[in-house]
């Protein structure tokens, strides 16, 4: 067989340095221990001894595929061998049904029309069955069209701001009067909000509301003109989503990803709490990432920020409507790359359904 080429590097690895690599990866994310020639023989059926394995394997840090710890006789993957890895070596994995129906079971526990209860749940089912951290931030709401308006009275006092949007979302808001509103000044001021503002984003409302209302500011109806005048001032607020932009960033268990081997060193355990801590830089990588249609797997060194280089994270979209939000798990670079593609990928395509 020909040697191949490595499309991230330009190094060709001939077919028993694949096959080796393989099986020192595999052997690594196993054991969480260096991987020796002979445990690797022992461990694969390779049809080569184990002096071969220990040459090829010396070939591939040569390469810049494996690297050689001073304490031990075994070699570690380096970031490029995860990267072939998981491009070249892999095989797609599928969930067992056990699996598929346990997180069907805890994701449909609660209320499907309360996106962040459900996302919450969905993080928390990550972390128990990967044995990662599932993090997840809501769709972005900023870019959500508003559908419909509705304005209830439910006090002299007080009217309930119903927004429907689009994307079968809802969100409701209290808006305090002046005084007694009647119900036909209500009617009038639903119909001109709905007519100025029906079909913008939500962004577009916020940034132009008194443009598009102020020219409208002298109606027949002095109620009406005056809850509008409260519309114009506050509009700002009212057509503020509290997870408008992605932001709301969802954890799950940070114990789970805290047993594995490598936080056992308090200087790794305190960069992973420091890591759950920045909430505002996960949001940040997560909101920034282009999935097309697919898994958007970024390991170690590939992060562009220095607080993520020992880690990888393996997201997925979700859909709201036409709304989309980011969904997935953050682990070491030692992770069983087969299982969390298909652990993420199920997750996000049962949340898509069950928001449906």
């Amino acid at each position: 067989m020909k040697p191949e080429t490595d499309r991230q590097t330009g190094v060709e690895l001939t077919d028993r340095e694949r096959r080796v690599l393989d099986a020192v990866v595999r052997t690594y994310v196993e054991t969480a221990e260096p991987a020796g020639s002979r445990t690797v023989s022992r461990r694969f059926d390779l049809g080569v001894s184990a002096a071969t394995i220990r040459n090829t394997m010396s070939d591939l840090e040569d390469k810049g595929y494996l690297f050689h710890p001073h304490t031990s006789a075994g070699r570690i993957p380096t970031d490029r061998a995860y990267r072939f890895f998981v491009d070249r070596l892999i095989e797609p994995a599928r969930l067992s049904e056990v699996e598929r129906a346990r997180l069907q079971v805890e994701l449909r526990a609660g209320d499907a029309s309360a996106v962040d209860r459900l996302i919450r749940r969905a993080t928390r089912a990550l972390s128990l069955l990967s044995r990662e951290l599932g993090v997840a931030i809501a769709p972005r709401l900023d870019d959500a069209v508003l559908e419909r308006i509705d304005l209830i009275q439910v006090s002299s006092a007080k009217v309930l701001m119903v927004l429907a949007i689009r994307s079968g979302l809802a969100r409701t808001v209290y808006v305090d009067l002046p005084g007694e509103m009647p119900r036909d000044a209500l009617i009038t001021l639903a119909m001109l909000l709905n007519e100025r503002l029906a079909g913008l984003t939500l962004r577009e409302i916020r940034e132009t509301l008194p443009e598009r209302l102020r020219d409208s500011i002298r109606m027949d109806d002095p109620a009406a003109e005056e809850l509008l005048n409260i519309f114009i001032q506050s509009g700002g607020e009212l057509f503020e989503w509290p997870l408008a932009g992605g932001s709301e960033v969802h954890l799950g268990q940070a114990s789970m990803l805290a047993s594995q081997p490598e936080f056992t060193t308090g200087t790794r355990l305190k960069g992973l709490i420091e890591l759950t801590e920045r909430r505002d830089l996960i949001a940040s990588v997560l909101g920034s990432r282009e999935h097309q249609g697919g898994l958007v797997i970024t390991i170690g060194a590939e992060h562009r920020t220095e607080e993520l280089s020992g880690f990888t994270l393996v997201t997925a979209e979700y859909h709201v409507g036409g709304l989309k939000g980011v969904i997935g798990v953050i682990g070491p670079t030692r992770m069983p790359y087969e299982k969390i593609i298909a652990i993420v990928d199920y997750t996000s395509s049962l949340v898509s359904r069950i928001l449906k």
